[in-house]
């Protein structure tokens, strides 16, 4: 019965909770050589069954491509692990002899890591490194579709921590899971922080759990090829980026936008490298596939290659196409191309310029992209800031494939599976989540600075501290300095008396 199988799936989560809890409070003792050492083990062993996880995944979702997650999965192991291997997340981290401060570390507790059916075992990996890193225990929820290949990346993160040192029950997984155990997970009062990867929807429910949350919102990234830009090379980035998985990394390029005076050039450049340019009958009944009812992505499309989209829309295209690309000249949630399409498909926008590229992009990434990212193609280093200035995103891409781009695999950003959107996307931080978002910091703060607290019944208040009021009064003598040197003159000597004089009368006067 499905009653008994809720009950059954909400019973395990608790277990793992509990198991979670008890295996924190002894791993919170460990010290930074031995978490450190935990951390290195399970990076060492999620990389080295980076294949095949990947191939777990794509049997078990039909998404992706698995020469593709094999990366996602180095990346969310060896990228992720030599990126936080020097953090300190163990007793003084940092100290500022000037403010008398001393900054020290401490774990959050037992942390719920939500995965998505998109990026299962590397989003299962990456979480699993961060949150030991940082001494926390973390009890995992995954996708429905993808249950099995993200426990099996938890299982191998997990013994291979526990061979390393780990307490039993520091990684734990709900085996079947349901609404019910994901939601009981993050209202459990033994959780302390959930971290939320995945469709809005879950995302919505962690942010109103009660709990601190880390979410993240949808990427609907723009691509803009500037004038100035090597058209051949952005082209062969976009394509590199937009196909890298068939499209399920959420920092994928959604809209190329394009100067008027390299269209042709462009349009040449992504035909020459595979990509199936629709004619406005083959768009419309592509746009009926991205988006049956208007409004809301088909999530049959998302992950799948070009030709089998284009066999779903009844078009005939060469099997070797890349992506299916259609020109566009309008924005909003009715127009199926201008939307997030998570899978090989682009829509085409010319613009007159710089300006208008602006315009454009703020339109598509307020249909449902604000605060993740942007991506530009240009030589011109003052429109690339110019860009940075203006628009509502979080990372700001330059002259590189966005997907992997922005998870750090081509860029100096932090290797992370989890990219936060600010308050531009309704998240509490635009940064790549990694092992310093998940542990406290305390400060022991030292007597630096005087304050003369005044006493009641005074009528006059001075908040002022002792400092201040020290530069004051140096600003009134060098004043009064000023002033007497301007009465004396020229004049080279004069009598004691007569100093004393000019300096009583310019100080009664201040």
């Amino acid at each position: 019965m499905q009653l008994d199988r809720d009950l059954q799936s909400v019973q395990t989560m608790r277990n793992a909770v509990r198991r979670a809890k008890q295996a924190q409070q002894e791993f919170k003792g460990y010290s930074q050589e031995q978490v450190d050492r935990i951390v290195k083990a399970m990076a060492d062993a999620a990389y080295e069954k980076a294949y095949d996880l990947a191939c777990l995944a794509v049997e078990e979702t039909g998404l992706g491509v698995i020469e593709h997650k094999v990366i996602k999965n180095q990346v969310g192991s060896k990228g992720v692990y030599e990126s936080i291997a020097g953090v300190k997340t163990v007793g003084v981290i940092r100290e500022v002899p000037e403010e008398k401060v001393v900054e020290i570390a401490a774990p959050f507790g037992v942390i719920a890591g939500i995965v998505p059916v998109t990026n299962p075992t590397s989003t299962a990996i990456f979480k699993s490194l961060i949150a030991l890193k940082a001494r926390n225990a973390i009890v995992f929820s995954p996708h429905p579709s993808a249950t099995r290949c993200t426990v099996e990346a938890a299982r191998v993160c997990y013994e291979a921590a526990v061979k390393a040192g780990a307490p039993e029950g520091i990684i734990g997984w709900i085996e079947e899971p349901t609404m019910g155990a994901t939601e009981g997970l993050m209202k459990h009062p033994d959780v302390h922080l959930i971290l939320a990867t995945g469709g809005s929807g879950l995302v919505r429910a962690a942010y109103s759990s009660g709990k601190p949350a880390y979410g993240v919102g949808p990427g609907n990234v723009p691509a803009y090829i500037e004038k100035t830009a090597k058209v051949a090379q952005a082209v062969q980035r976009i394509i590199d980026s937009k196909t890298f998985d068939n499209g399920t990394i959420c920092a994928s390029e959604q809209s190329v936008i394009v100067d008027r005076n390299v269209r042709e050039q462009t349009l040449r450049a992504f035909k020459n490298n595979g990509a199936y340019v629709l004619n406005e009958e083959e768009k419309k009944k592509v746009e009926h596939v991205i988006s049956p009812m208007r409004g809301k992505l088909n999530p049959a499309i998302v992950g799948k290659s070009a030709s089998v989209i284009a066999e779903m829309a009844g078009i005939r295209v060469p099997q070797e196409t890349t992506l299916l690309l259609a020109e566009e000249t309008q924005v909003g949630k009715e127009i199926p191309f201008s939307i997030e399409k998570l899978s090989p498909i682009l829509a085409l926008y010319t613009v007159n310029g710089w300006q208008e590229a602006s315009d454009l992009c703020e339109r598509l990434l307020a249909l449902g992209g604000r605060g993740h990212t942007l991506v530009l193609h240009t030589e011109d280093d003052e429109v690339a800031r110019t860009f940075a200035l203006r628009l509502p995103v979080s990372r700001i891409l330059v002259n590189t494939p966005s997907s992997i781009g922005a998870v750090g695999a081509t860029t100096g950003l932090t290797a992370s599976m989890t990219l936060g959107c600010g308050t531009f996307g309704g998240n509490i931080t635009g940064d790549n989540i990694t092992a310093h978002h998940l542990m406290s910091i305390k400060r022991l703060a030292y007597h630096a600075k005087d304050v003369t607290v005044p006493k009641p019944g005074n009528g006059t208040v001075d908040v002022r501290t002792a400092s201040a009021k020290e530069k004051s009064e140096t600003g009134q003598i060098k004043e009064v300095v000023a002033q007497v040197l301007a009465q004396v003159g020229p004049v080279g000597r004069m009598d004691k008396q007569t100093v004393a004089a000019i300096v009583d009368k310019v100080l009664a006067q201040l």
